[in-house]
């Protein structure tokens, strides 16, 4: 139960959760909310589940992984889950809408859809998150205090363990 919690002091796990929290809430909120142009959640359902042929279970669990999930993020709780789970719904939209589309987002309106660098981004951050924790001020590292192992990893024991493995 620790190692799910646990997480180093680090300033970079901070600013990937808040940069990746606060783009993927804005998406969340737009499939949830209806905010910023989004269909809100029946639209939502309805276009991922008729037009899509989603399950309706997969459907649910992307709107609320981007917008409940993100605020998590933003918190740093549940911070691998999290993590997880935006590398799971990035590896969807990418298999089911964004492969044909090609690498680039579509910057001059030229390709039919958009394409898939956005998604690797987030897998990117997401990879960063899911291996070193949530980093400095997450709940994370509050829940491995309470749960009375250390939360954080000092970022110096880290560099002497691998410049240890590199000598072998």
């Amino acid at each position: 139960m620790h190692s799910f919690f646990k997480t180093d002091d680090s300033w970079a796990g901070l600013i990937l959760r808040v940069a990746l929290g606060g783009v993927i809430f804005a998406h969340g909120a737009q499939k949830l909310l209806g905010w910023y142009g989004g269909f809100g959640f029946e639209g939502t359902m309805g276009f991922f589940t008729q037009q899509m042929g989603l399950p309706w279970l997969v459907a649910f669990l992307v709107i609320i992984g981007e917008s409940i999930g993100s605020l998590g993020l933003l918190a740093g709780l549940f911070t691998r889950f999290t993590a997880g789970s935006f590398i799971v719904i990035m590896l969807g939209a990418i298999m089911t809408v964004h492969l044909p589309q090609g690498f680039f987002m579509n910057w001059m309106g030229q390709q039919t859809g958009e394409g898939f660098e956005y998604h690797l981004l987030v897998i990117g951050m997401s990879l960063a998150l899911l291996v070193a924790g949530g980093g400095k001020w997450s709940l994370d590292g509050l829940i491995a205090r309470w749960l009375g192992e250390p939360a954080v990893v000092p970022v110096a024991k880290r560099s002497e363990a691998a410049f240890a493995l590199r000598m072998f």
